[in-house]
């Protein structure tokens, strides 16, 4: 079985996102038009910092949908919010819309049966980016095709009738919703309207019809006639679940999408570009020129006065070391919030990040790091731009000179700039950046450490706790076991990876 080639992708179906025309013509389209043409050239930005909001948006933009849904994620859970999602997009179908899902394959284990019935439906179609042939135990793909299945499609988005479009750092899955009892992530996601939506769909276009993009009809078994029933059945249960009850409560309450149909929904109107990587990068086959990190150096320049940098995973590498060195040395202030060893889900990758702290802190550069906080208490307390943290940060953004913002879902990590594909938006608009700012300013300690340097160049870190500082000599919340397996990690030539 490892030795079964990829079948041929010539024989996929064509498909594209709706010309301008047809999407003017939706209930979307129309109800838009008039802010649209009110701020000609820019396109609308509203943030979805809570989680239960960044759910229910998803919920109620599916319902909204009339002609198409466009629907991209590196990770969907088979949980309650990752049913209740899947059930979403079948009741689309069923209205009439036609619903493209493309999803990477590196997470989708368990899931083959739901998603082939749901390409079964006529309306539906799903593909997988480089999938595995071996469907289980996936190591065994690893095994036999590795330089292909490292490489992963990380983009995230969530688009209507090509008219509005969700970008940014979550997946679908409980955890990144604030639902279930294990690691909860603060993260950061917008809506998007205007000129930037039909960038988003053309993109989306070209990651549909790439070599790595594969239809599951070619890959799986030929589904139970039975599972889309049992589907619709599973999400009515999940529905009446006494767990679900806060979410099911808030796709009630929001009302974002229905402001947006009345032309009420308060935007931040903006120059905003979409970057995305060449979906060729899934082959190793892309140009430098056509990758995320050269588009965001092309659009946002040298920054002049400050940079505020967001990121769960960050490995900067001795040359991203220097890069923000050299920053420091000519003026720019440069604050970085990544997780802490305690609150990080990946400790590896925390291991490419810690070995670099001293030198950037000797520059000058303001390091956070956020602490792992009380799932129960962050689903009550909104905190600063990422809305109701977790209990481990995955937002992935950064504010340039308080005037420009990213979201999407690239990390500064070697992963991100080498091997991952990634999305993102580019808004230049000073209220979004100023948020990031003040969430340095003022917000930060309340969430985070800040690690100092001693002036003999040893590290300590920072936590307020009622208004008081408290000092740890060691990272906080860790065992000597926890440290001294990131020591070792940080000797072995693994960055790369991460």
């Amino acid at each position: 079985m490892g030795c079964r080639a990829l079948p041929p992708t010539d024989i996929r179906l064509e498909s594209k996102a709706l010309e301008p025309a047809e999407s003017a013509a939706t209930p979307l389209g129309r109800a838009l038009a008039p802010e649209i043409e009110a701020h000609p050239g820019l396109s609308g930005i509203f943030p979805l910092a809570d989680a239960q909001d960044a759910f229910a948006a998803r919920v109620l933009l599916a319902r909204a949908a009339e002609r198409t849904l466009d629907v991209q994620y590196y990770i969907w859970r088979g949980d309650m919010t990752g049913t209740l999602l899947f059930e979403a997009l079948h009741e689309a179908a069923d209205r009439g819309v036609r619903v493209r899902l493309l999803l990477d394959d590196n997470n989708t284990s368990g899931l083959d049966p739901t998603l082939r019935a749901l390409d079964a439906h006529p309306l539906i179609e799903v593909r997988l980016f480089n999938p595995f042939l071996v469907r289980s135990p996936r190591v065994f793909g690893f095994l036999s095709d590795f330089s292909r299945l490292n490489r992963r499609m990380h983009n995230k988005s969530f688009t209507a009738d090509s008219q509005a479009t969700i970008v940014g750092g979550r997946n679908i899955g409980d955890e990144y919703f604030g639902a279930g009892d294990g690691v909860l992530f603060a993260d950061l996601d917008v809506i998007a309207v205007g000129p930037v939506v039909t960038e988003v769909s053309s993109d989306f276009d070209r990651y549909w019809a790439s070599e790595s993009s594969y239809p599951v009809g070619l890959l799986l078994p030929v589904a139970d006639p039975e599972q889309l029933t049992r589907l619709a059945t599973s999400a009515s249960l999940v529905e009446r679940s006494p767990a679900a009850a806060s979410y099911v409560q808030a796709i009630r309450e929001s009302n974002f999408i229905g402001q947006m149909l009345e032309g009420s929904l308060t935007f931040q109107w903006s120059p905003t570009r979409l970057v995305s990587d060449d979906p060729a990068k899934g082959l190793g086959r892309a140009e430098p020129e056509a990758l995320l990190p050269f588009q965001l150096h092309e659009i946002i320049g040298v920054p002049r006065s400050d940079v505020e940098l967001v990121s769960p995973y960050f490995v900067p590498t001795q040359a991203g070391v220097e890069a923000f060195v050299a920053l420091a040395q000519m003026g720019v202030k440069v604050r970085i919030l990544t997780n802490s060893l305690d609150a990080t889900d990946v400790a590896a990758v925390h291991s490419g990040y810690a070995k670099h702290r001293r030198a950037l802190l000797e520059a000058g550069i303001e390091l956070y790091e956020m602490r792992r906080l009380n799932p129960e208490m962050d689903k009550r307390k909104r905190t600063g731009p990422f809305g109701s943290s977790g209990s481990s940060l995955h937002a992935k953004t950064f504010a340039v000179d308080r005037q420009r913002v990213f979201v999407g879902s690239f990390n500064f990590d070697p992963r991100s700039v080498s091997l991952n594909t990634e999305l993102g938006l580019i808004i230049d608009n000073p209220v979004l950046a100023g948020q990031i700012d003040d969430m340095f300013n003022s917000g930060i300690a309340r969430t985070a450490y800040e690690v100092r340097l001693t002036d003999d160049g040893t590290l300590y870190w920072i936590e307020q706790v009622g208004g008081q500082d408290v000092y740890h000599a060691r990272e906080p919340g860790t065992t000597v076991w926890q440290r001294l397996g990131v020591s070792v990690l940080a000797l072995l030539p693994i960055d790369w990876l991460l």
